[in-house]
């Protein structure tokens, strides 16, 4: 059965809550609905607080071929579709009693307090926190809309029942247009006109914290399950199932980053550890396993190059334009601020000239300066803008001849010759080392400590100089890799490698900055 929608209205003495209910009663009828509203006096603690309760049926008189609904006179516990209320405290009282659900009530209420009697009367500060009955609020409502009524009536010059009017008729509770309720509020009187400067700013306020309601639910909703990346028939037949998914993804992220080619060396990289591991008792391979990520994040390393074409890509655009709500016919612009430096560059360059470009970059530091940088601001809408961006994302053919790569090549190898050296010895120290990977992460300064890090771990602590027993090497490279995640500075990495017998990292050079005092230049 079609059930009436209930409503209870707060409102403390003097604010208009008889007015607010007959006006809703008003636009009930203009709109042709069935509607009913009976008071329900009370004394506060206040100057005194007057509850109305009122039913309107949701269909209009034209479809129930005259018949008459039965509206009932007082709110049932739990069963109230909306508590609206200009008080705070009075919107947790009435919670109190019963009348609101999770599960079905909207509350609109004012943020703003009334003091009680009680409250007054203590000889210090006598105000009752606002959060937990905020917190009362929350959860005890299916939705709600907190605002600053006070605020909005000093605004528009009227009285706190318009406000509340507009907050009703914004939360699309009822089934009646904007037009309704401003039929019914239309005059030309100046408290018509102030009335309806405070419905129009609470109705706008409340529309647009529904949007934004609407938009954060569409954002937090699971997505659809994405089907997954394809591996080559030949590569999925030399691996344990269990590994397809995950190194479907890296194949194909591989093949976008830099080729088939690139995607190649990855398969044959992980099938020196498969082999590696071929005589461990473990059929899921877990040393090959836990490497598969890792292996794929790093080969795909962000430079120049990737962050481009990651910007310039329709699916950016696309996204963009859904998180900014543009509708069709809207301009939409897009502006992406970069500002590459020195390193940056040098990635993109032979050794050679790389090298020279760091150190002149190395001397401006050393003489004061502050690192070279070049700040870019790309219209990525504007033809200009995206040409730049997508004649920079198709450098990655060159990317093989940059000093970067080179490096990170190098990098890499040397850790999948550790990981493959201790899978050999101990499949338990083999499976540390490859967690090692998530060490490497970020970029900048941060990639760059990762890095260190790990070929720190590798050379002092199961290398071959390593004073760390071969027994005690998973454990000791288990503890040190956590305590490499603890903090930035690394001073818990230093500690835990001191305590597994492993040499602290080398402190690293960095220029002395000799800067002016502008005191004595004043003087």
């Amino acid at each position: 059965m079609t059930q009436p929608i209930s409503i209870l209205l707060c409102a403390l003495g003097g604010e208009g809550g008889g007015v607010l209910a007959d006006w809703l009663v008003d636009v009930a009828r203009h709109a042709g609905h069935p509607a009913q509203a009976t008071s329900i006096p009370g004394v506060a603690q206040r100057t005194g607080a007057t509850t109305y309760y009122l039913e309107v049926y949701p269909l209009p008189h034209s479809q129930l071929q005259g018949r008459l609904p039965v509206l009932g006179l007082n709110p049932l516990p739990g069963r109230l579709d909306a508590l609206v209320s200009s008080e705070l405290l009075e919107t947790a009282r009435q919670i109190g009693n019963g009348l609101a659900s999770n599960d079905r009530t909207l509350v609109i209420s004012a943020s703003s307090r009334a003091l009680t009697t009680a409250e007054k009367m203590t000889m210090g500060d006598g105000r009752r926190p606002e959060g937990p009955l905020l917190d009362v609020i929350a959860a005890h409502s299916q939705r709600h809309h907190v605002m600053d009524m006070a605020s909005l009536c000093q605004q528009s010059g009227t009285m706190v029942s318009a406000v509340m009017l507009g907050g009703i008729a914004g939360s699309g509770l009822l089934p009646f247009t904007r037009s309704h309720y401003e039929a019914v509020l239309a005059g030309p009187s100046s408290s018509a006109k102030a009335s309806l400067r405070g419905f129009a700013l609470a109705f706008e306020l409340v529309t647009r914290q529904r949007e934004q309601a609407q938009y954060v639910e569409h954002v937090m909703k699971p997505a659809a399950p994405v089907a997954a990346a394809a591996l080559p028939a030949e590569v999925g037949a030399k691996f344990p199932a269990a590994l397809h998914p995950l190194m479907g993804l890296a194949h194909q992220r591989l093949v976008e980053y830099q080729g088939p080619a690139y995607a190649h060396l990855y398969v044959q990289r992980l099938e020196r550890l498969l082999s590696a591991e071929s005589n461990s008792p473990d059929s899921t391979r877990p040393v090959t396993a836990e490497t598969t990520r890792w292996l794929a994040l790093w080969m795909a390393f962000d430079d120049i190059i990737r962050v481009a074409d990651l910007k310039s890509r329709a699916s950016r655009w696309d996204r963009v334009t859904q998180e900014v709500k543009a509708k069709e016919g809207d301009v939409l612009k897009v502006y992406d601020h970069f500002k590459p430096g020195v390193p940056e560059l040098a990635a993109l360059l032979p050794q050679g000239l790389a090298n020279k470009l760091l150190r002149w970059d190395r001397a401006r530091v050393a003489n004061g300066k502050a690192p070279w940088s070049m700040p870019l601001k790309v219209a990525r809408h504007a033809l200009s803008g995206m040409a730049s961006l997508r004649v920079l994302a198709s450098l990655r053919v060159l990317r093989p001849l940059g000093s970067r790569y080179q490096a990170e090549q190098t990098l890499i190898e040397e850790w999948l010759g550790g990981i493959e050296t201790a899978t050999r010895l101990s499949p338990a120290l083999g499976l540390e080392l490859a967690r090692c990977g998530q060490l490497i992460k970020g970029y900048g300064s941060t990639n760059e400590r990762g890095k260190d890090n790990l070929l720190h771990i590798l050379r002092h602590v199961c290398g071959p100089a390593s004073a760390v027993p071969v027994a005690e090497q998973a454990e000791a490279v288990a503890r040190i890799r956590q305590a490499a995640l603890q903090d930035e500075a690394g001073q818990a990495l230093d500690q835990a490698l001191l305590q597994h017998g492993a040499p602290a990292r080398p402190v690293k050079a960095q220029p002395v900055l000799w800067m002016k005092n502008p005191r004595l230049q004043k003087s």
